[in-house]
């Protein structure tokens, strides 16, 4: 199975399965003489994992990470960061009814066809377990950018709409309530719509909106390899996503280039930022801000018709322990890739002045 490796130069390849022994990474590329906060890299795990609170999966995991590599005397040596997170509360036979059969929009038909077999434990490779590496990368990521500010916020569930532009947000909220969204008010009423869609066995999606600021001039490679092009990836690449829209994103279309255009200020800033800190591909040194889509998450408990291996229609239920809603979860996990990008594209800057 190839695809297991993300970046250029700051580069993280994960490993392990959602019912395996544990999950893990080695982190490429990152520069010797980094002062890791291991705490810091801790608690970003501590966002991620499940059963924090009734609105997510109550597997119980501790998600401890153990470094082997790379680091010696609290600081990055330059050398690969080897790291594991020992999976510590699987209940696989939750899932040997899906042994013979697929559930709907899930990976468990293709990886089927394509290796001609499957992890049926939670999904295997395919697992959000596996964003937990992730965040540890983002982690050690966010801590050589020093300056650079990311910060992740649920700014939709279903149909409840977070309307204010983040400018006039307290990220300082974020982290003080379980969906994550920095509108206290609104958050209670995700909180209550999450709730009574896990009541009906049911799940919902959500958008989560990212913004990354201080963020230098100059970063990003035209032609294929533009900044934002590659956030997009990154985003993508996360389980459940379904969208990905930047600066003005698919809202832009409704206005004319004459009222769309950033017009200059005499210091080199713009006085709108619908182009969401990036212009032909590179940083302009404005604020970058994004959209992340997700779908509800496939799994519901409750029965549903499927086909199995030999393409006949059976009954099943889906079992287990699953978020109702992914998107509280999933914030640490935008905000690690993004880093994780930046992490990349500041060293591709670097590589580029030599």
């Amino acid at each position: 199975m190839a695809g297991n490796t993300f970046g250029q130069l700051f580069k993280l390849t994960s490993f392990g399965e959602s019912h395996g022994k544990a999950i893990g990474g080695v982190i490429d590329g990152c520069p010797a003489g980094i002062l890791l906060d291991l705490e810091k890299i801790q608690s970003e795990l501590e966002r991620r994992k499940p059963g924090q609170s009734k609105i997510v999966t109550q597997r119980k995991e501790p998600d401890v990470v153990e470094i082997y590599s790379g680091i010696f005397e609290g600081k990055t040596t330059g050398t690969p960061i080897g790291f594991a997170i020992y999976n510590t509360n699987q209940k696989s036979k939750d899932y040997s009814h899906i042994k013979d059969s697929y559930r709907p929009s899930h990976a468990d038909y293709v990886y089927d066809k394509k290796y001609g077999f499957r992890d049926y434990r939670g999904g295997g490779r395919s697992s959000a377990r596996e964003t937990a590496s992730r965040v540890v990368a983002g982690a050690i990521a966010k801590q050589f950018l020093k300056d650079v500010k990311i910060n992740a916020f649920v700014s939709q569930v279903g149909k409840i709409k977070l309307e204010k532009n983040y400018t006039q947000l307290d990220f300082s909220n974020i982290e003080s309530n379980a969906v994550r969204c920095p509108d206290i008010e609104m958050a209670g009423q995700m909180e209550d719509y999450i709730k009574s869609i896990k009541k009906e066995g049911d799940t919902v999606g959500g958008v989560i909106t990212c913004v990354i600021q201080n963020v230098p001039i100059g970063l990003g490679e035209p032609v294929f390899d533009k900044l934002h092009a590659e956030l997009g990836k990154a985003m993508l690449s996360i389980n459940a996503v379904k969208g990905f829209e930047y600066g003005s994103g698919f809202e832009g279309v409704l206005m004319k280039g004459s009222a769309h255009n950033d017009q200059f200020n005499e210091d080199g800033t713009t006085k709108t930022n619908r182009s969401g800190g990036v212009q032909g591909g590179i940083t302009n040194g404005m604020d970058i801000y994004f959209n992340v889509a997700f779908k509800p998450v496939a799994t519901v408990l409750q029965s549903y018709e499927t086909i199995n291996k030999e393409g006949e229609k059976v009954t099943t239920q889906g079992k287990g322990r699953h978020d109702p809603c992914v998107v509280p979860r999933a914030v640490p996990i935008v905000e690690a890739m993004a880093a994780i990008v930046l992490a990349d594209y500041m060293l591709l800057a670097r590589s580029n002045k030599i």
